[in-house]
C-alpha cells in the first residue's frame, strides 16, 4: 500500500470511530426517558423527551457556521475539539442536579457534536474524489456501530447500576479520551485552494440563484426522512414501554437492533449509488416505509421479532445517508463543501429534532390509550408516508448539480 493510500485509510478509520460516538450520543438517552423523568420529577414525559430534542437542536443550529470553519481551518483540530465538547457535556450530563442543569449540558453536548459533520463530510470527499458513495459508506459504519452501542449500553448499564446516570457518565469520559487520542493519532488534510478560478469560486456557496433554491429545496424535502428517523426511535422507545411493558434494558437491546445490519448496507448501497444514486435512494426509502407502517402491528408476546424488525427497518433507512450525501457532496465545489454541507444539515436536522418533542407529547396525549398497540398505528403509519415524500428532494438535488457543474464551467472559461 503506498503512503497516500495508507493515509487515506488511517484517516477513513480514525474519521468512523469519531463518528461513533457523534452518533451513540444521540440515541444513548433514548431508553433512559422514563428513569430521567422520574429523576427530575417531571411532569411529562415529553420533558424528558425534550432533552434530546435540545440537543439535537444544539447540534443543528451551528452547522453552517461549522461549515464555514471547515472550509477555512484544520478540519482534525474542529473534529477533535468537537468530540471532546460532546464528552464534556455528557459529564455534565450525568452530574447536574436539576433539570435546568441537564438542559444547559445537552445544549454544550449537540454543540460539540455539530462539529463533526461538516468537517468529515468535506474531508472524505475530498479524500476520495472517485467512489464517494463508498467511503463515506465505510465511515457510516461507525454511526452504525454507535447508534447500535448506544442504547443498547445505556439500557444495560442503567439496568444493572440502578441508575440512568452511570452509563451517560461513562460514555462522556471515553468520548473526551477519544478525542484525546484521535489529535494524537491522526494526521492534518487541511483544505488547499491553489487556482484562479477556484479562489474565485470559493467565494459563494452556490454559482446561481435557482442552484441555491434547489438546494434549499431539497434540504427541506430530505428533513422529512430526518423527522422520521428520529421520531421512530424516540416513538418506537416509548411504544415498546407503554404498549407490551418492556424494561428500560429490553427497550435499549430492541432500539439496538435497528443499527446491527448497518455496518453491511451502509458500504453497500453507498457503493452501488456511485452508479444510480437515484434508483438506490428510492428502493431503501420504500423498503424502509413499509417496515415502519409493519411494526406497531406485530404480537407483544413474541418480543423477539421487534429486534429483527428494527434491523430490517435500519437496514433500508440508514443506507440513505450515505447515498444523499455524497450526491450533496457531488453538487457542490470542494472548497465550499463544508458550508454546503453545513447548510445541508442545519435545515434537514432543524425539523428532525423536534420529532423528540412532539412525539413525546403526541404519546403523552394518548393518555390510557398508550397500553394499547392500536393506539399507536397512526403515528408510525404518518412516519411512513413522510419517508416517501422526502422523495421529492431527489430531483431538486440533481438541478443543483446541472446547474453548479454548468457554473464552474463558467468560471474556467472565463478565466482562459
Amino acid at each position: 500500500m503506498s503512503s497516500d493510500s495508507s493515509h487515506k485509510a488511517r484517516t477513513l478509520t480514525l474519521v468512523s470511530v469519531l463518528h461513533a460516538f457523534t452518533h451513540v450520543y444521540q440515541v444513548a438517552l433514548m431508553p433512559l426517558y422514563l428513569p430521567i423523568q422520574k429523576s427530575f420529577h417531571l411532569d411529562s414525559v415529553g420533558s424528558a423527551t425534550f432533552l434530546v430534542t435540545l440537543m439535537m437542536l444544539s447540534y443543528f443550529l451551528p452547522s453552517y457556521v461549522m461549515g464555514v470553519m471547515a472550509d477555512r481551518f484544520s478540519r482534525k483540530k474542529l473534529l477533535g475539539l468537537g468530540l471532546a465538547v460532546n464528552g464534556l457535556g455528557f459529564i455534565g450530563l450525568a452530574l447536574a442536579p436539576s433539570y435546568p442543569l441537564a438542559l444547559a449540558s445537552v445544549v454544550v453536548a449537540g454543540f460539540g457534536g455539530s462539529f463533526f459533520h461538516p468537517a468529515a463530510t468535506a474531508l472524505i470527499a475530498r479524500l476520495y474524489p472517485v467512489n464517494t458513495g463508498r467511503a463515506l459508506g465505510l465511515i457510516g459504519i461507525g454511526a452504525g456501530a454507535g447508534f447500535f452501542v448506544g442504547p443498547i449500553y445505556a439500557g444495560w448499564r442503567a439496568a444493572q447500576s440502578g441508575d440512568w446516570r452511570a452509563p451517560v457518565l461513562e460514555l462522556g469520559i471515553l468520548g473526551a479520551l477519544c478525542a484525546v487520542l484521535f489529535l494524537w493519532l491522526s494526521d492534518d488534510t487541511p483544505t488547499v485552494i491553489t487556482a484562479p478560478h477556484e479562489r474565485k469560486r470559493a467565494e459563494k456557496i452556490f454559482g446561481s440563484p435557482a442552484a441555491a433554491a434547489f438546494f434549499v429545496a431539497a434540504a427541506l424535502a430530505f428533513c422529512l426522512r430526518d423527522f422520521t428517523g428520529s421520531g421512530m426511535g424516540s416513538l418506537t422507545s416509548l411504544f415498546l414501554q407503554n404498549a407490551h411493558g418492556f424494561s428500560v434494558q429490553q427497550t435499549g437491546v430492541a432500539l439496538s437492533g435497528i443499527f446491527v445490519g448497518t455496518v453491511i448496507s451502509l458500504p453497500l448501497f453507498g457503493h452501488l449509488s456511485d452508479r444510480g444514486r437515484k434508483r438506490w435512494t428510492c428502493l431503501v426509502h420504500t423498503m424502509a416505509a413499509l417496515v415502519i407502517a409493519l411494526l406497531p402491528h406485530l404480537p407483544g408476546e413474541k418480543s423477539h421479532l421487534f429486534f429483527f424488525v428494527l434491523m430490517a427497518y435500519g437496514f433500508f433507512f440508514m443506507a440513505s445517508y450515505p447515498i444523499v450525501e455524497a450526491g450533496v457532496m457531488l453538487a457542490v465545489h470542494d472548497s465550499v463543501r463544508g458550508r454546503a454541507f453545513g447548510l445541508w444539515i442545519m435545515i434537514g436536522g432543524l425539523l428532525g429534532s423536534l420529532s423528540h418533542w412532539i412525539i413525546g407529547h403526541v404519546v403523552e396525549g394518548f393518555g390510557s390509550r398508550a397500553s394499547q398497540p392500536e393506539s399507536f398505528y397512526a403515528t408510525y403509519g404518518v412516519l411512513a408516508c413522510l419517508l416517501i415524500l422526502s422523495l421529492v428532494g431527489l430531483p431538486c438535488l440533481q438541478a443543483v448539480q446541472r446547474r453548479e457543474h454548468l457554473a464552474a464551467a463558467g468560471v474556467k472559461s472565463a478565466t482562459k
